[in-house]
């Protein structure tokens, strides 16, 4: 954390239904529940939204329905950001640039700019994802308020190269929209915590409900701690989670237990 950090962060995590391939009324609901978000009591500083919530996984008419360079995103997200002077953690949506589709975060300062662009780096087989989208090729980091950030998708957390990569980076949280589904939830709470403790990091995850075809989605958007600890998490209903981020906690934690100091990476590669 810099100097002139805000010593705290509340978050707000919209734990939506998705409507398979409808963009329109997505975008709409979307909105409605960032309304209600910027209207609570206690607003929220930064509004995290879901995985491919635009479309949802429609991937059989994700060319005909992806965001054409993300622009209707951009527009709409900027504009919430900068009329009530949040930041936004856009989720991930179905971008379409030139012939390719790609699985995109955008992130939005409070001034409406956008501070960051990521696609997801690990494509799901298990859903097909590597048949009509293209993968992402870099590891992105961004300031939040002085509180260094790191970029993940779904499928992402299964590979604690890229967590460990934006750590090293300088990542203190890190945020993971999500559409994971029922059976697994036990892999997702045990993921992110392991994320979570090992990075000595708060890890930010925001899943999507309800069903899509065959597939169940459980909900369960967690705000986790660097010690590990859960501070929130949803149910398998639609709702929006709330929980603060005390942005000196990692610096303590690393105080605490020295990892990183300790990690002798000349012997983990031979």
């Amino acid at each position: 954390m810099t100097g002139g950090a805000k010593p705290q962060l509340n978050i707000a995590l919209i734990q939506a239904y998705i409507e398979i391939g409808e963009p329109g009324a997505n975008t709409n609901h979307l909105a409605a529940m960032m309304e209600k978000a910027v209207s609570a009591e206690e607003r929220p500083d930064v509004i995290v939204l879901p995985e491919m919530w635009n479309t949802g996984y429609a991937l059989d008419r994700i060319g005909e329905l992806a965001d054409p360079n993300g622009e209707e995103t951009k527009r709409r997200l900027s504009d919430f950001a900068k009329r009530h002077g949040v930041h936004i953690v856009g989720g991930s949506v179905a971008e379409k640039i030139g012939d390719r589709i790609y699985n995109t975060m955008y992130v939005f300062g409070r001034d409406g700019e956008i501070t960051a662009r990521y696609s997801k780096m690990h494509l799901f087989r298990l859903m097909d994802e590597e048949k009509f989208l293209h993968a992402g090729e870099e590891a992105v980091t961004f300031d939040l308020e002085g509180l260094r950030a790191g970029a993940s998708i779904c499928y992402d957390i299964r590979f604690p190269e890229l967590s460990r990569t934006l750590a090293l980076a300088g990542a203190n949280v890190l945020f993971v929209p999500a559409e994971w589904p029922h059976p697994r939830l036990h892999h997702w709470r045990t993921l992110l915590t392991a994320r979570a403790i090992e990075n000595q990091m708060y890890v930010v995850a925001c899943n999507r409900v309800g069903r899509s075809g065959e597939t169940e989605f459980f909900g369960h958007s967690m705000l986790i701690d660097p010690w590990g600890e859960v501070i929130a998490e949803g149910g398998e209903e639609e709702s929006i989670v709330t929980g603060t981020l005390d942005c000196t906690l990692p610096g303590e934690v690393k105080g605490r237990i020295p990892v990183f100091e300790d990690r002798r990476p000349h012997l983990y590669f031979k």
